[in-house]
């Protein structure tokens, strides 16, 4: 039988309640601190580091391995090889030149500064990950919130008998084969290229769309080498000239507006103005969750396991259970839709309400849509068990109906 840890943090002051919490006091089994009753991500409870160990064992062993390190002298454990971005200025004034260093606490891994630095301007300040700062409080919450470690190592939890240990083992090796992925950052067009690397080029000698058009983005091609992107558009000398379709971006009056971006030679005409193409719809990309274009100078998410024909605004990578933005863009793919890990598993298997952690048995207790562990089917307030018992569901909150009546007098 599995004996879960002593949980970690004991005291730590409760970041929601301001001081009125003298410290984190964890519950024998409830997720919960026992002083103010707020969930152990008001605690702050764990260090970058074990947040790293967390996610590393979770992605050991998935697709996404490649973004874990070997620990050394670790025993064969991994930790998650996160991607921080320092940027800094220089700040000019009449002494010697001082620097504004910003560091994000994570960045989309595998990216240009630049690129980068764009990613993270199309994601709302109060959530950008900067050190320091809400935003890097909020991706520590959505951590503990949406990849919780009892939904992972089952040295993580409480009292599993050995069959359940072996049923959870089952159950993470499979989420992690046929469901686990990270989001890759990418302009569309350019998704999955790394992925292609190594790759045998083609007997019959043909170049591939990528080798055709292979020019970096924003650069003028050879006329001469048309690719599926390409637009012939009138000019004021009344000539025809060849645009690359990158070259363009939405212009905000309608998804088949577009206007230059940056011309690059002096044949791509500053004066160029807002064109209307009919085959505009069928060339562009729209974002799976708001159906509005992507943009092709703006980077976009893609998830692997649903395909590249598939792309997400950043601010649209959201789990379709509870619509929060997927921390680290891990995801879970399932019924052609994104999750995080806490909602996947929850379609897999039933949560207990009490302990918050995965059941794994088939002796537990059902109501209303929500199910316990028959151990854990207690009253919030006293902790009396309540099998066979009256007692009151307010809520989600059992109560027996001393404590119900109390609380509707106080």
């Amino acid at each position: 039988m599995s004996v879960a840890p002593e949980s970690a943090g004991r005291g730590v002051p409760c970041l929601r309640c301001k001081g009125i919490c003298t410290g984190f006091q964890p519950h024998s089994w409830r997720k919960l601190c026992q002083v103010c009753r707020c969930c152990p991500e008001d605690h702050d409870l764990y260090s970058d580091a074990e947040d790293d160990r967390k996610i590393g064992l979770l992605l050991t062993d998935s697709k996404n391995s490649n973004l874990t390190a070997r620990v050394k002298g670790g025993e064969g454990g991994r930790i998650y090889k996160r991607n921080r971005m320092i940027i800094t200025n220089p700040i000019v004034s009449r002494k010697d030149p001082t620097f504004d260093t910003i560091t994000y606490e994570w960045a989309p891994p595998g990216l240009t500064q630049k690129l980068a630095i764009l990613y993270m301007e199309l994601i709302p300040k109060e959530m950008q990950p900067v050190a320091g700062t809400e935003g890097a409080y909020h991706r520590r919450r959505q951590l503990l919130r949406q990849l919780p470690v009892y939904d992972l190592d089952p040295a993580q939890c409480l009292g599993l008998s050995e069959g359940e240990v072996g049923a959870m083992e089952e159950f993470v090796k499979l989420y992690k084969q046929d469901a686990l992925g990270v989001g890759e950052v990418a302009l569309p067009g350019e998704a999955g290229t790394s992925k292609d690397e190594g790759k045998q080029p083609q007997k019959n000698g043909k170049k591939t769309p990528q080798e055709t058009s292979s020019a970096p983005n924003g650069t003028a091609t050879d006329c001469n080498q048309k690719s599926e992107y390409e637009l012939a558009l009138p000019v004021v000398d009344e000539k025809l000239v060849i645009f690359h379709f990158s070259d363009f971006q939405l212009s905000g009056q309608g998804p088949s507006s577009f206007c230059k971006q940056k011309p690059s030679s002096n044949r791509e005409l500053a004066c160029l103005k807002t064109i209307e193409s009919p085959h505009v719809e069928s060339i562009c990309k729209h974002c799976e969750r708001c159906k509005q274009v992507a943009p092709l100078a703006s980077p976009a998410v893609f998830a692997e396991r649903g395909g590249y024909a598939r792309l997400w605004h950043p601010t649209c990578f959201v789990c379709c259970r509870c619509n929060e933005a997927l921390v680290d863009l891990i995801y879970f793919w399932k019924d052609e839709s994104l999750m995080c890990g806490r909602h996947y598993c929850e379609t897999m298997r039933p949560r207990c309400a009490g302990c918050d952690e995965i059941i794994f048995s088939e002796d537990y207790q059902q109501m209303e849509g929500l199910v316990w562990h028959r151990n854990h089917f207690s009253c919030v307030e006293c902790e009396q068990p309540l099998m066979g018992k009256s007692f009151i569901l307010d809520q989600a909150k059992l109560l027996c109906t001393t404590c119900s009546k109390s609380n509707k007098r106080a």
